[in-house]
């Protein structure tokens, strides 16, 4: 707040409405009754009437019993006031004339006419508003310039024009200032919807990043398991040691999807806190090539993995271990080609297999394929999956180098 007054802008709770706006929003969803106000403003009228009524002595008539109930009505109104602001408008406009007209002595119960104008207005009825405030204008008029001859107090004078043009003023300054109020507040509510959609939007990204990353990881280490624990039950019997190996890179396998899983748990815990390992990269490229060549794949690299920004180095890393883990998983070759090329702005990933395919979704099928396309899509780049005139199977991923605003 202290920096928009130090720029001369408005005050923060002004741009995004007041601290109490949550209360009031919930109290429209489902109104209450406004006991402690109506009770605060009623006796605030009862008693500064009392007072001016001493203050204007001899030139209005003095306060009596249907005074007081009138002001009691003009108060007591303002219970329904979110309920029924229309009705309330008129009935407290009418009070308030019937009150005046009597020659009552001005006062505090003005203060119930700009109350409910301003709670109409907000509330949307601003014509209605606008009509009851200009009625009770029109009486005074009335009252002031032509009834007062017949009226209480006995030997009262035609009121002068500048207090006529004192009043409407006054009246308009209420109307006014309840239709400023009522702007502020619709650009509240919309300021207020949009935060909730980008909130949700925000949201929904996390939750596909989340899901994206559980696909990536679990996808290619169960992979991996599903392979080496058909080899291990093969070898079993035949070759123990071999079955030993596999059971070992099982277990390996699983500990280190654990391990990414549990990291992609604990963002899901604690938003917003850093991760206490660092997420993956093409650096890690050299041990997704072994973890490939223990379930029976064959993969060779061509190029070295340029520098990348964070976002850029997860994508590429998730890429290639997606493609592998469909050549694994759906491809009957078991040698694969991965191959890096970059120029200043762009990388380009591909990854070729042989085939042939061993299911009818070569290539993988599913959110696999629409993961990587989501993830490169994220970042400003395309994804080109399809078969290879020769019968394999290619993956193109063309990504930027820096990272874009969508990230």
């Amino acid at each position: 707040m202290d920096e928009e007054r130090a720029r001369g802008g408005p005050p923060q709770w002004w741009r995004h409405g007041p601290p109490w706006w949550d209360r009031w929003d919930e109290g429209e969803r489902a109104p209450r009754w406004p006991w402690r106000s109506t009770v605060a403003l009623t006796v605030f009228v009862l008693v500064g009437s009392n007072f001016a009524a001493h203050g204007q002595e001899g030139e209005r008539a003095g306060l009596d019993l249907f005074a007081r109930v009138l002001l009691l009505v003009a108060g007591g109104l303002s219970l329904w006031r979110k309920r029924y602001p229309v009705a309330v408008m008129f009935g407290t406009a009418a009070a308030v004339m019937l009150y005046l007209g009597a020659g009552y002595p001005y006062g505090p119960v003005l203060f119930t006419v700009a109350l409910a104008c301003f709670s109409a207005i907000v509330a949307g009825h601003r014509w209605a508003a606008w009509a009851a405030m200009g009625t009770l204008w029109a009486g005074h008029v009335l009252v002031a310039h032509w009834l007062y001859q017949w009226l209480p107090p006995s030997g009262d004078s035609a009121a002068s024009w500048g207090e006529e043009i004192v009043v409407a003023t006054w009246v308009v300054a209420i109307a006014a200032v309840s239709e400023l109020f009522r702007v502020r507040r619709e650009q509240w509510v919309r300021e207020r919807a949009e935060r909730a959609e980008a909130a949700r939007r925000r949201a929904d990204e996390e939750r596909l990043r989340i899901a994206q990353e559980l696909h990536d990881v679990l996808a290619h280490s169960i992979s991996v398991i599903n392979v080496q624990a058909g080899v291990g039950l093969a070898l079993l019997d035949s070759d123990p040691e071999q079955a030993r190996t596999a059971l070992t890179t099982i277990k390996d396998q699983s500990k280190e999807a654990l391990g990414e899983v549990r990291q992609v748990l604990d963002t899901l815990r604690a938003p917003g806190a850093a991760p206490r390992t660092p997420a993956p990269g093409l650096d890690r490229l050299p041990e997704l090539v072994e973890q490939a060549a223990s379930a029976g794949l064959t993969v060779e690299v061509e190029g070295e993995p340029p520098r990348l920004a964070p976002g850029t180095d997860l994508a590429a890393f998730r890429i290639v271990q997606e493609a592998l883990t469909n050549v694994v998983r759906h491809s009957g070759s078991r040698h694969a080609r991965v191959r890096l090329a970059h120029d200043t702005d762009t990388l380009r990933l591909r990854i070729d297999d042989d085939g042939p395919a061993t299911r009818a979704d070569a290539g993988g099928g599913g959110n696999g394929l629409v993961g990587m396309r989501e993830r490169a899509a994220a970042l400003g780049g395309t994804i080109e999956a399809g078969p290879r005139p020769d019968g394999g199977f290619r993956v193109l991923a063309v990504l930027p180098m820096t990272a874009s605003a969508a990230e």
